[in-house]
């Protein structure tokens, strides 16, 4: 059995990280959650994460005071990697144990010509109840454009570190050629539920966050199906200090986001192409 870790940093993201690394942690065998400066609720999540998963949640405490320490620090993290695969873990996506037990099942029946796993995300906007078109997606692998993610890596890759500034960090093999460009990556038709673009700090502490304003977005997104089904971490019991992932947008968000989409929407018609990140 090939073993596999998940990267988790995290910085005020109180309201998805309980269900984050539940939605994965009974599929892998650990979860490194290093934690580089929280100042909301997130470290009270993290106890009661390490509580319930003793065996199984590694946390560190690493501040991270500028930008350009984010890639630093990630590789930080793979240096202390013990394992034949790791996943890559935002503490603002869910799974759904469909989507990841296939990925962690493609790892396990790999052959060694298997190096990186990229799968598409759903991307939430507005609130649980909205997704951002697929126009918005920049995401290139291969001939895709849209919204995908590379989230599984073989550690035996060649000179494998991390490389770019906060935002366009990624990872590469020794000749400074992205993993999801070589040769040994594949795609995976399975999705993750996608938090980037909602509140993700307790007590109003996103704007603490490194770059974290530019990623709120002020947007009507199109709405999911009334039978839609969300993964299911959801609908299991949590510690009460967990908030709820059924709040709405409020009248404030609307009213702004009212004249934002339109302009939005009209900026992705015109752009053309992908950008790989």
């Amino acid at each position: 059995m090939k073993s596999i870790v998940a990267h988790c940093l995290l910085k005020n993201e109180e309201k998805w990280l309980w269900y984050s690394v539940t939605s994965v942690i009974d599929n892998i065998d650990r979860v490194l959650l290093w934690d580089t400066g929280s100042t909301d609720g997130s470290i009270e999540i993290v106890k009661e994460l390490i509580k319930k998963y003793p065996e199984k949640v590694v946390f560190k405490s690493r501040p991270q005071k500028t930008a350009e320490e984010f890639t630093q620090v990630r590789q930080e993290m793979l240096d202390e990697t013990k394992s034949d695969w790791f996943l890559i873990l935002d503490a603002d996506e869910i799974w759904w144990q469909d989507s990841i037990q296939k990925v962690v099942n493609e790892i396990q029946d790999a052959d060694s010509k298997t190096e990186s796993i990229v799968v598409p995300t759903i991307n939430l906007v507005g609130d649980i109840f909205h997704f951002q078109e697929e126009a918005a997606g920049r995401y290139k692998f291969g001939s895709r454009v849209g919204h995908f993610n590379l989230r599984a890596v073989n550690k035996n890759i060649p000179g494998l570190h991390a490389q770019g500034p906060h935002g366009l960090m990624g990872w590469v093999d020794d000749k400074g050629k992205m993993i999801q460009d070589r040769d040994g990556a594949i795609f995976l038709n399975v999705p993750y539920l996608h938090a980037t673009h909602l509140q993700r700090a307790g007590k109003r502490k996103d704007s603490d966050v490194i770059k974290r304003k530019k990623k709120l977005k002020y947007e009507i997104g199109e709405s999911l199906p009334k039978d839609f089904y969300y993964p299911e971490v959801f609908f299991k019991s949590r510690p009460k200090i967990v908030p709820s992932p059924w709040s709405t947008m409020t009248c404030g968000f609307k009213f702004r986001a009212f004249f934002e989409t339109p302009l939005r929407k009209a900026k992705r018609r015109i752009y053309k192409g992908g950008v790989g990140y």
